[in-house]
């Protein structure tokens, strides 16, 4: 035999893993780059600035935008969220409940309040409310319409949540309060929530984050210039001044609380995710 028939050929070798996932990025930020490149140069900035960046407009919106506009909607999602925690918890224990029926009523509550969009909630609440019980008005005004509003459609994700929340608990727990003479109504209220609470706050904080979206609604309940949140706020001014500008501070200042909120949600995930480790 030959010596260059003993001489094992080199095979071709093509990308490795690592270099196709290397080339796969360099090719996706390309694209990204170019996509930026292209917006950038065929978007009107000018026109872009005239209707949605007045400087002087802007400054005119403070500080009313903050000490009015902001502060009802933190309000109002405040109010709405304690309703729907506090409605919420008592669907998820009737969620729980061996009695059927009432496993039956918070099926259907879940389902209904889930599916119906919030808007249409909100109508049902200033409209058919008063239509249905006239002469009778809901305690707080513009503030309890809103809470009412909110919690409802709020509670029925809180409801799943916290369910979710407390069969998440080991089954260890109740039964080693049960052992130690604990009641199981005792036992859910001093050991088993307490411990289901630690598991549902992040979603809970999202749940508050998407609460304070949905106040954008509550034009639909007819307010007065001093109950106006930030979305009503922008609008009413945007119209007056033919500009779009306070709409855009009125984003911004929406997004001076969901964006915190959003990093507190993420740190408590990664936080309960460690915490399971």
């Amino acid at each position: 035999m030959s010596e260059a028939d003993t001489q094992v050929q080199p095979r071709k070798q093509g990308l490795t893993r690592r270099q196709k996932r290397a080339v796969s990025r360099g090719i996706q930020y390309a694209v990204f780059v170019a996509a930026l490149v292209a917006l950038s140069v065929t978007a009107d900035w000018d026109r872009l600035q005239n209707q949605f960046a007045q400087a002087d407009l802007a400054k005119e919106l403070f500080p009313d935008i903050i000490t009015l506009a902001l502060r009802n909607t933190v309000l109002y999602t405040l109010s709405g969220f304690v309703f729907g925690l506090a409605l919420g918890m008592v669907i998820a224990l009737m969620r729980l409940s061996p009695v059927g029926p009432y496993r039956w009523l918070a099926g259907i509550y879940i389902e209904i309040f889930r599916g119906l969009p919030a808007l249409l909630i909100f109508i049902f609440v200033g409209v058919a409310v008063p239509l249905a019980f006239p002469g009778t008005e809901i305690p707080g005004g513009t503030y309890g319409k809103v809470a009412l509003a909110l919690g409802l459609v709020a509670a029925a994700y809180m409801a799943e949540t916290i369910r979710a929340g407390i069969q998440a608990v080991p089954k260890g727990q109740m039964e080693a309060a049960r052992s130690l003479g604990f009641s199981h109504t005792r036992a859910m209220a001093s050991i088993i929530i307490p411990q289901a609470f630690r598991i549902v706050i992040p979603p809970l904080t999202n749940e508050l984050v998407l609460l304070f979206k949905d106040s954008s609604l509550v034009l639909f309940l007819g307010v007065t210039l001093e109950e106006r949140e930030l979305a009503k706020f922008g609008r009413d001014l945007a119209s007056q001044s033919a500009n779009s500008t306070p709409i855009l501070v009125a984003g911004l200042c929406y997004l001076l609380v969901t964006v915190p909120l959003g990093f507190v949600v993420r740190r408590l995930e990664a936080k309960a995710g460690e915490a399971t480790k």
